[in-house]
Order: C-alpha cells, then structure tokens, then sequence
C-alpha cells in the first residue's frame, strides 16, 4: 500500500517511476559511482532493468556513464549534478510522505518496524545464500 502511494506520488510529482527512483538513490549514496552491476545487486534486480534506466537517465543528463579504463565494456554510472539536485528534492519529499504515512507509529514503534523489516530482508537474502549490500 504504501509503495502503491509512492509509486503514485512520484509519478504525479515528478514524472519518475519508483525503479528510477531507486537507482538514483543507489547512485547518491556513492558518489564516487558504481559499477552497473552494482547497481543491479544493490537493488536486486537484473543487470537488463538498470540498463534501460541509465540509459533513460543519461539522456535526459541526470547521470554520467563512463567506460572502466580496466575493462571498456563495463561502465562507471555517477549522478551529474543535475541529477544529485533532482534527487535531493524528491527525496526530501519522499521522507515527508514516508513520515505523513506512518505518523501514528510512535517513535519506538517505528524503531521497531524497522529493525524488523531489516531481519525480513536480511532472512530473505540468506535463504538464497546472499549477503546484505
């Protein structure tokens, strides 16, 4: 329900889908960039998702793809300056969201789903033999 609200909201507000979202978010979090492929296991997702994102991303200059000296066919992808500024304000406006929607939670309660949904995830991803990115 609330990814539904999220995925809404930033369609309507911003014209971007929640994938593209996400990995602008990966993307932010390391600003000296990431490899495609660590976009993909960050977000577990195929290697196929990111590409076209990118690429979208890149043409409307919000991210910069640069070949790997070591490596030609892999790629270096880091947020532009334009893109770091597009995503600081719709992150922003995703944490006043996330809070409005959650509001009756009290702060230990939100502790609490926190730490809980992270012990999901982290059963998840050991159920497949994986580690936490």
């Amino acid at each position: 329900m609330i990814e539904a609200r999220v995925r809404r909201k930033l369609r309507e507000g911003y014209d971007v889908t929640l994938p593209r979202f996400d990995v602008m978010a990966a993307l932010y979090n390391a600003p000296e960039g990431m490899s495609m492929g660590g976009v993909s296991r960050r977000l577990m997702v195929s290697n196929g998702n990111v590409t076209g994102i990118v690429e979208r991303l890149e043409r409307e200059g919000l991210v910069h793809r640069r070949p790997q000296p070591e490596d030609r066919r892999r790629h270096l992808v880091r947020l532009t300056d334009a893109g770091r500024e597009a995503f600081e304000e719709m992150a922003a406006e995703h944490e006043r969201w996330i809070a409005n929607m959650l509001s009756a939670l009290s702060e230990d309660e939100a502790r609490r789903l926190y730490e809980l949904l992270g012990k999901a995830k982290r059963s998840v991803l050991e159920s497949y033999g994986e580690e936490e990115s």
